[in-house]
């Protein structure tokens, strides 16, 4: 569904427009840069195609060529998706060109880079009535190397500490039992805030942990048993629902949706013996998209391929000028 638009933004055959002054404008610019995303990229793909959406890919090997295009007018978009910039600086080029012109961020650059910041997003699920693990925050050691001692009696005898930024577990540092190893710790990322957590212990149901790894995109919850003992997603059946009780997971969700302001994400939560849904890792983005079929830790493939959809449906009421 791109479009051709001559010099003064008049929508006209491109037959009529000099080559020189002819602008395309595609529907969604995806940035990625993770061969592992080769999968989801494909089912996007599809899925706009089948929409008749225009997918502009942005790469590590593409990128210059588009960032030419869209500072020389050649080319547009009118959605983005960045995958990348988190990673990769120089993708900050496409959000910020996608900032000065108004364009649909999924996931809006902004909210994204403070919903990553798990000291903030402890304190606002505080505030919204979010059950979070009992947790202490340090200052960044760049800015306060000498601090007294909190006094982490609260959190156990055995904690963990983890930045406020980071994801896939870097940084973190399980079993801490002393106030040195937790010196030593913020000393690995100085310029970051420290998270002294306590440890959740689930409930167990026939050897397994009450643990859910839980996918937001766009309005739909997709839950799935998921532990970092066992870090193989399962779909929660209608019959576990029932059972457990495991409705309030989308319902927290939802909240933690409109705390973040994302369109896709994931969360961790956990179910205590007392029956308490305990959020134990914030909000993760950009999530892991790998297929099972291609990683037996990925996701499901028919969870990705409606993800995909989702997205696309997402674009679908952005590229016309419609309500987001």
């Amino acid at each position: 569904m791109s479009r051709f638009f001559g010099w003064a933004g008049r929508s006209t055959h491109p037959d009529e427009i000099p080559p020189a002054v002819m602008s395309r404008i595609h529907d969604l610019c995806l940035a990625w840069n993770w061969e592992y995303d080769a999968d989801f990229v494909k089912l996007l793909g599809e899925a706009c195609s089948s929409r008749g959406l225009d997918l502009w890919e942005a790469t590590p090997e593409t990128l210059c060529h588009v960032l030419e295009d869209l500072h020389q007018g050649t080319a547009s978009f009118k959605v983005l998706l960045d995958r990348a910039s988190d990673a990769d600086p120089r993708f900050l080029s496409l959000v910020k060109w996608a900032e000065a012109n108004a364009v649909r961020q999924i996931n809006p650059h902004a909210k994204a880079v403070h919903a990553i910041n798990k000291a903030s997003m402890h304190l606002e699920f505080i505030t919204a009535g979010i059950q979070t693990p009992h947790t202490i925050i340090l200052p960044p050691y760049n800015e306060c190397p000498q601090i007294v001692a909190p006094d982490t009696g609260p959190l156990g005898d055995r904690f963990v500490v983890k930045p406020a930024h980071g994801g896939g577990g870097e940084g973190v540092v399980f079993e801490v039992s002393s106030i040195e190893q937790v010196l030593t710790a913020r000393r690995a990322f100085s310029g970051d805030h420290y998270l002294l957590q306590a440890r959740i212990t689930p409930a167990e149901w026939a050897g397994r942990r009450a643990w859910f790894r839980v996918i937001y995109c766009d309005g739909k919850v997709y839950r799935f048993w998921w532990d970092i003992t066992r870090p193989v997603y399962r779909q929660i059946s209608e019959e576990e629902d029932r059972e457990f009780g495991l409705a309030p997971l989308t319902q927290i969700m939802l909240t933690i949706a409109g705390i973040c302001g994302l369109d896709l994400f994931s969360t961790e939560i956990a179910l205590t013996a007392a029956g308490v849904f305990v959020v134990v890792d914030y909000v993760n983005n950009p999530i892991d998209l790998r297929l099972r079929s291609a990683a037996a830790d990925g996701v499901p493939d028919e969870t990705v391929r409606d993800i995909a959809g989702r997205l696309a449906d997402l674009v679908l009421r952005n590229v016309d000028g419609a309500s987001p």
